[in-house]
């Protein structure tokens, strides 16, 4: 249960389609954009409970003629902390969008604090 004693259920399959779903939401030519990376889903990052997304990876603003071989970028969307956070499946969509774009964002290079002044913090 979230820190108020709520927590929206939403199953592990729904919850990727929602993931799935704001992917495609993405403008086309910036998902084109999108390079050597993988989205997934997981229920939390073990020792941080409230941690919504995570990025990990090469931005492509810092990929050099260096980046060859590398595995993809991982962002990983995380279940609970997100159904934590939510009153309702619609709050579940929106949040889950708002983090998809988050870290899609981190993928291109942007900064939290650019994020937090467009409304993505």
């Amino acid at each position: 249960m979230g820190h108020d004693g709520w927590m929206v259920e939403v199953a592990p399959e729904r919850f990727e389609e929602l993931v799935s779903d704001a992917l495609d939401t993405l403008p086309p030519e910036l998902a084109s954009l999108m390079d050597n990376v993988v989205v997934l889903v997981e229920d939390m990052k073990p020792g941080r409970p409230f941690l919504l997304g995570l990025y990990h990876g090469v931005p492509l603003t810092s990929r050099g003629h260096y980046y060859a071989g590398h595995l993809p970028d991982r962002i990983t969307i995380y279940r609970l902390p997100i159904s934590r956070r939510c009153r309702s499946e619609e709050d579940v969509v929106e949040q889950v969008r708002i983090t998809v774009v988050h870290e899609v964002a981190h993928h291109f290079g942007i900064s939290d604090e650019r994020l937090h002044e467009l409304g993505y913090g």
